[in-house]
């Protein structure tokens, strides 16, 4: 049995916490935050010990293992808590949103040798996964051309996009991460065009809610990548890889397969209202991944690193839709 500590008890907390109540391997023993109402209310549903001093998570020698899912700015300072307490880690991402933060800590975890994975939980769909074995298998032949749509259905509030480090940084970084994943490519070159379509005071916050992203890969492999904040249809996600023997996608997931059909129309079932309806069934794979490299029956994945790598294919990104230029990527 993993003991663990939840060290944020928002809204991604408590989706964290209803997937460490259901694994049999697990026993969430301390809810940390520093919100004393939304900590007690969350140890409350879950049994859990409620602690608004952080500190004591990490010199509690029952602890094991800590799962990080407080606000994006906190996650360095707690990965270097969890190396220097010796204790597992489980992260939200992003590791930080300075690319030098991050490595810092990152740094810290590996000379520590804890178990530690980040949360690029996307990985874990079934039917991205299906595309990734197969691409990894062959079937497709040499990886030459991927799309991938990002489209979610409204606009995050403006406090929101102002402390999320931009899009390339909070939504793309996903699509990033699976690019590497599914193709085993490393991404080399980056140029991205954006635009504040949705809501033109998304630019007064230094942000874009509409982009296109072309990457070049390391055998010469195109990827573009469309996001956009807001959808006038729902929540859209969708992955295509075209190789030289075939073609793999993950298409668009509607809720059902009804279509009615009636004197000049035809109606067909909709799509998930939002990124949560889509993918809240990989939060308890993505813990069952990480307990399962707790246990030693693989290695964690996605790693640190992964994040770091993902991050730094953003950070490019970003600078390119500052810039207007191509932005070779360094990792």
């Amino acid at each position: 049995m993993h003991r663990f500590a939840l060290v944020g008890a928002g809204f991604i907390g408590s989706v964290h916490a209803n997937s460490l109540m259901n694994h049999p391997d697990v026993e969430l023993r301390t809810v940390a935050d520093p919100d004393g109402a939304r900590t007690e209310a969350l140890a409350a549903r879950t049994g859990a010990q409620p602690v608004t001093d952080i500190d004591r998570v990490f010199a509690d020698p029952q602890i094991d293992a800590v799962l990080i899912a407080s606000t994006s700015h906190t996650h360095a300072s707690l990965l270097h808590a969890c190396a220097a307490s010796g204790k597992a880690v489980f992260c939200e991402k992003p590791i930080d949103l300075s690319l030098e933060v991050a490595a810092e800590a990152v740094a810290a975890v590996r000379a520590s040798g804890v178990t530690a994975m980040v949360d690029f939980n996307r990985r874990f769909d079934p039917d991205h996964r299906a595309v990734h074995d197969a691409v990894q298998a062959g079937d497709i032949g040499t990886v030459e051309l991927v799309q991938m749509t990002s489209r979610g259905p409204s606009l995050p509030p403006l406090s929101y996009l102002a402390a999320s480090g931009g899009q390339m940084r909070d939504q793309t970084v996903h699509f990033f991460d699976l690019l590497r994943w599914i193709t085993g490519l490393e991404p080399v070159e980056v140029h991205v065009a954006g635009s504040a379509l949705a809501d033109p005071a998304v630019a007064d916050v230094g942000d874009v809610d509409t982009s296109v992203v072309t990457l070049r890969l390391d055998n010469g492999a195109l990827c573009q990548i469309d996001s956009t904040r807001r959808t006038a249809y729902g929540y859209d996600e969708r992955i295509e890889v075209n190789g030289s023997a075939g073609m793999i996608e993950s298409g668009r997931r509607r809720t059902g397969a009804v279509s009615r059909y009636a004197l000049g129309t035809t109606t067909s079932t909709g799509l998930d209202t939002g990124w949560f309806e889509r993918m809240a069934h990989t939060y308890p794979l993505a813990l069952g991944a990480f307990v399962a490299a707790l246990n030693g029956e693989a290695p964690p994945s996605p790693s640190l690193a992964d994040g770091l790598a993902a991050q730094s294919i953003a950070e490019a990104a970003t600078e390119s839709l500052r810039t207007g230029r191509t932005v070779e990527i360094h990792r």
